[in-house]
């Protein structure tokens, strides 16, 4: 058929942006407005083919192939459509798994069930030239695009480029319509300004109501006794851990053969905005028990609303997904004794609308693995998002405690 077909590779395309405009391949260094890429990548190769443009193929990786929140702004885009591998990391260094192997296996299809007369490739991997020359022996033209290389060399496979029918260079002026370095102080990105309501979170003490009376609570008992007989009889002294205790302080306190006393039945560590040991009653309050979640408020005409708003306009700040949640949770409640109690229970969020708070952020691949370990600050960046939204649906400021 008379119409083209574009396939964009999209971590060459953007890590060579990135090495062109910031001098390195790492794509956190740029911005990107997707929109205006989509669009110059669609004018181009109606301009380039002189044929109208049938769709637009972006490969990219992810996560165990979970969407990120720009590969939802993209995939609701007109004649978009994503195609993910896995994203995984070794050596320290990420790489994309199963991207090139879903280009080939895309590009092979379209030419053998002739979808379209003109292919162009965004890309600079040499495994796709199989690819290529299928498509080329099917009867399409294959143009080959190149983003402009950073020292002027070639950033594509010889082979690739020998066997395109067509070649074109996107050069730094067509870039940075689209994409732009992000601003940097010296080679280190700057910090991020810190917000209070994240401190107030990190040094809150637990709330007198959860705790129960004063005279209640039973007298504080040590971990591990300071004096007394060691294990071998020999009268050592056992230094008290300080700070919160360790997976290893914990497990010493399960070790057989040990004879270290025990934390009040009730004594568990505190959840991630606390610090320390507590004592917590069995059960929540019943004001917190009784609150309601957001899924309880929610109708099914809402519910494909929020994915939708999700998908087009949240971008996934981890500050801006507690807010969003917690604009939902205010619009869609119909007592609202339940938000001056939320309000009074600050900085605690009872733990059925914590939980679904959460689980509401990894949609936006938040509080996945990084590194290997998991991003607490995330956590906290989002609960502070909820309750700064609060502070304002209810007009109680909530200032940063004192640890």
């Amino acid at each position: 058929m008379d119409r083209c077909i574009v396939l964009v590779d999209a971590g060459y395309l953007l890590g060579a942006a990135a090495s062109l405009l910031a001098g390195e391949p790492s794509r956190s260094r740029i911005t990107v407005d997707h929109s205006a890429l989509i669009q110059g990548l669609r004018e181009r190769a109606e301009s380039d083919t002189q044929q109208p443009l049938l769709r637009i193929y972006w490969f990219d990786g992810a996560p165990d192939r979970v969407p990120q929140p720009e590969h939802r702004r993209l995939r609701v885009m007109p004649r978009v459509t994503v195609r993910l591998g896995a994203l995984t990391r070794s050596d320290g260094r990420w790489a994309q798994k199963g991207v090139d192997a879903a280009m080939h296996a895309e590009l092979t299809e379209l030419a053998r069930n002739r979808a379209c007369s003109d292919v162009v490739l965004v890309t600079g991997d040499g495994d796709l030239l199989p690819g290529m020359m299928a498509a080329k022996e099917h009867g399409v033209a294959v143009h080959l695009w190149a983003v402009q290389a950073a020292d002027g060399d070639y950033n594509q496979s010889e082979d690739l480029v020998a066997e395109a029918d067509e070649r074109r260079v996107l050069d730094r002026a067509w870039i940075t319509k689209a994409v732009r370095a992000k601003d940097y102080t010296g080679v280190c990105a700057p910090q991020p300004a810190p917000r209070p309501e994240i401190a107030a979170i990190l040094s809150a003490p637990l709330p007198e109501s959860a705790l129960g009376a004063p005279a209640e609570r039973p007298a504080p008992q040590p971990r591990h006794p300071v004096d007394g007989p060691g294990e071998n009889g020999t009268g050592e002294r056992m230094a008290a851990p300080k700070g919160v205790p360790t997976p290893k302080d914990l497990a010493a306190l399960r070790a057989p053969g040990t004879q270290p006393a025990q934390p009040p039945a009730s004594a568990t560590l505190r959840w991630s905005s606390d610090k320390g040991w507590v004592d917590r009653p069995t059960a929540e309050p019943p004001e917190a028990a009784s609150m309601p979640t957001l899924a309880q408020l929610t109708t099914a005409e809402q519910r494909w609303a929020d994915r939708e708003e999700d998908i087009t306009t949240v971008g996934g700040d981890s500050f801006e997904v507690g807010q969003v949640f917690a604009r939902r949770w205010v619009e869609r409640l119909g007592d609202q004794s339940h938000l001056q109690k939320l309000s009074g229970m600050y900085p605690r969020i009872p733990h059925r609308v914590d939980g679904e708070l959460l689980r509401y952020a990894a949609r936006f691949g938040l509080l996945a693995h990084k590194d290997d370990q998991i991003d607490e600050r995330d956590r906290y960046a989002i609960r502070a998002g909820f309750w700064r939204e609060i502070s304002v649906r209810t007009g109680v400021e909530h200032p940063p405690l004192d640890a």
